[in-house]
């Protein structure tokens, strides 16, 4: 289940892990899309599945920031699923539309302050990781820019490369194979240090916006109560194949990087991201009702 529309990277990877864990499961892997509320609506159907393994989540930082910015959810993050696998990562790229007179992040800076409430920014919905990495980049600069939510990371890359919208935190899984056409310029990578595709392109605290960091997690979870001989078997099956050179290859062209972390290590990590945005959302006073 993927709680995002197809072509995003949640997608991408997803369908890239289920073409592989076919073979070994001995059964078809489906990748099912059900786009909405920035990924609680595919989560929720999970976490309410049969917790027989059959039913999976490929989720991302917004499973962890929706706690924080949402008044309810309909499933609690930690307790309502069994962690399977951390399978990869990749950062976010600040991205602007080549039209954009811009070339480095203080350009983009000093463009939008003299235009204040003129420049928008796209995401793949209110209250998620992008949203937040836009608004992180307002406060961390001052700037007055617009949120333009859409559903899911795929419609938002495709109104910013249409000249809908101006820039985007975008996922470097998406974002890569635009960045490379010309067709979007990158300004900057959310990453501690820079990416190994794009040598060139600064950190946004190496361009001037201190403090300032994105990362872009794929995980795999199960509904909480699935035996862990079960949740065993699917995490083993895919730390294999996140480590194969094919899926190296795949995850590198897509800027992203196997991480392979199992069951408890992902708990742990879960925990802690939780923690994590809740201290951002606190800072940036973002709430969405």
């Amino acid at each position: 289940m993927v709680g995002y529309a197809a072509g995003g990277p949640n997608d991408i990877v997803a369908r890239a892990l289920a073409q592989r864990l076919a073979e070994p499961l001995g059964q078809q892997v489906v990748v099912d899309n059900r786009p909405g509320a920035d990924g609680i609506i595919g989560a929720d159907l999970v976490a309410k599945s049969t917790p027989d393994g059959h039913t999976l989540a490929v989720v991302s930082p917004s499973h962890t920031v929706n706690p924080a910015v949402q008044a309810k959810l309909p499933y609690d993050p930690l307790k309502d699923f069994a962690p399977v696998v951390l399978a990869a990562s990749g950062p976010t790229l600040l991205v602007v539309h080549p039209s954009l007179p811009v070339r480095t992040v203080k350009e983009l800076i000093a463009f939008a302050r003299s235009r204040p409430g003129q420049i928008n920014y796209a995401s793949s919905g209110a209250g998620g990781t992008l949203h937040l990495a836009g608004e992180l980049f307002r406060s961390r600069t001052g700037i007055d820019i617009a949120h333009v939510p859409y559903k899911g990371v795929a419609p938002a890359t495709i109104e910013l490369l249409g000249g809908q919208v101006s820039m985007m935190f975008d996922p470097i899984v998406a974002a890569m194979p635009h960045v490379r056409s010309g067709r979007l310029r990158a300004l900057a990578v959310t990453s501690a240090k820079r990416h190994a595709q794009l040598p060139d392109t600064p950190t946004m605290p190496e361009a001037g916006v201190a403090d300032f960091e994105v990362v872009i997690w794929y995980g795999v979870l199960a509904p909480a109560k699935t035996p862990r001989t079960v949740v065993d078997r699917l995490a083993a099956e895919t730390l294999r194949i996140v480590q194969t050179p094919e899926m190296r290859e795949r995850l590198a062209s897509l800027g992203a990087e196997p991480i392979g972390l199992g069951p408890d290590a992902f708990a742990s990590f879960l925990a802690s991201d939780l923690a994590k945005w809740a201290q951002v959302v606190k800072a940036t006073g973002l709430r969405i009702q």
